[in-house]
């Protein structure tokens, strides 16, 4: 039954993503494409939509999927799983843990997964960009014939410089201005850019 797989796959996900919805990007996107419930190219979109609609991006990513997948029914499942873990747990660390994260050792743990966390949110980018950059069935293309020239070729210019473009200006607001570039400020230049580009 589909609204039990729903539940269970982003029960799962809530139960082992770590760092915020950016950590758990990966997660899901092994789930979608498992499951055949949407291709790569529409997984990119999703993340695409999800950040830009209010709420938190795992969040607004489980409903969606649960949505296509089983209406109202599958939205509530795949909803209720991927928040039902941080739910309980932060729910038993208040109650019973007051003082669990001022731990020694679970600052330590912490600490450690960090490196990892960043290793898999940078891996969650460039996989982004690539299918960004690199249109649907090139990759595989590329796989039959080796030609690793014509995958140059391949790649979308309108999307490759809107990447730089965006990746620029990020980089120097921050240096000029010593603080992060705003999120709705990046994603309405994004949005901008992407009517010139593509329009």
């Amino acid at each position: 039954m589909i609204y039990i797989k729903l539940l269970a796959a982003f029960l799962k996900i809530g139960l082992f993503s770590f760092g915020g919805a950016y950590g758990a990007i990966p997660l899901i996107r092994d789930v979608v494409l498992e499951n055949q419930w949407m291709d790569a190219e529409m997984f990119s979109n999703l993340i695409a939509l999800s950040e830009s609609t209010p709420g938190p991006i795992m969040v607004n990513m489980a409903t969606y999927v649960g949505s296509k997948q089983g209406g109202f029914l599958g939205a509530l499942a795949a909803t209720t799983g991927v928040v039902l873990p941080s739910f309980l747990i932060l729910l038993a660390v208040t109650i019973l843990f007051h003082n669990f994260l001022k731990h020694k050792k679970v600052k330590a743990v912490l600490k450690g997964v960090k490196p990892c966390l960043m290793g898999v949110i940078l891996a969650t980018g460039i996989y982004m960009a690539v299918s960004i950059c690199i249109p649907s069935g090139v990759s595989s293309h590329l796989a039959e014939t080796q030609g690793i020239g014509s995958g140059f070729l391949a790649i979308d210019p309108a999307a490759y410089i809107l990447l730089s473009v965006l990746g620029l200006v990020t980089v120097l607001y921050q240096a000029v201005r010593k603080k992060d570039f705003p999120p709705a400020a990046l994603l309405s230049l994004a949005a901008v850019l992407g009517c010139i580009f593509y329009s």
